[in-house]
């Protein structure tokens, strides 16, 4: 269950990345490749990244889209979401980190995220955080860009 679980979430990710490009840019114009791996430390304390499908609770997975321009015409201004699936938790780690945040998928803000308790500005924890979104200024043609975020299995 937890197999299917898990595959789940990456498959939606997929879909809800697609629709958003397919929204913004013609389908032929743009193609996005989503690819999940699971991050361990090495001996020398690098980070090595090892394709997945399923993985234990604390496992740190990175999720990785990767935007290529497929005609021979800039694309500026691209904005391009990825979403972080349920039963997962955002760590923090987003690349580049110029990456947005939203609760409810709708409303971004720079990160740390923050919000007003009992008359203080906190930070909202990373469990609370649903979205990432990033703008890539210039997608040049026919080049490519990447986006990644790092969650924690729960």
């Amino acid at each position: 269950m937890k197999r299917f679980k898990f595959l789940h979430n990456v498959l939606l990710a997929t879909i809800a990345s697609t629709c958003l490009l397919n929204m913004a840019h013609a389908n032929d114009a743009l193609k996005m490749e989503l690819t999940a791996n699971q991050v361990i430390k090495n001996a020398e304390g690098k980070a090595v990244y090892t394709p997945v499908r399923t993985a234990p609770a604390g496992s740190v997975i990175q999720y990785k889209a990767t935007y290529n321009n497929t005609v021979n015409k800039d694309i500026n201004d691209l904005m391009v979401t990825l979403p972080i699936p349920a039963n997962m938790t955002f760590t923090g780690d987003a690349m580049p980190a110029s990456a947005q945040a939203s609760t409810d998928g709708k409303n971004y803000a720079d990160m740390p995220l923050m919000r007003k308790v009992d008359g203080k500005m906190v930070k909202i924890p990373y469990a609370e955080y649903r979205t990432l979104r990033w703008n890539i200024k210039l997608l040049p043609a026919k080049k490519s860009a990447a986006v990644s975020l790092n969650t924690t299995v729960n």
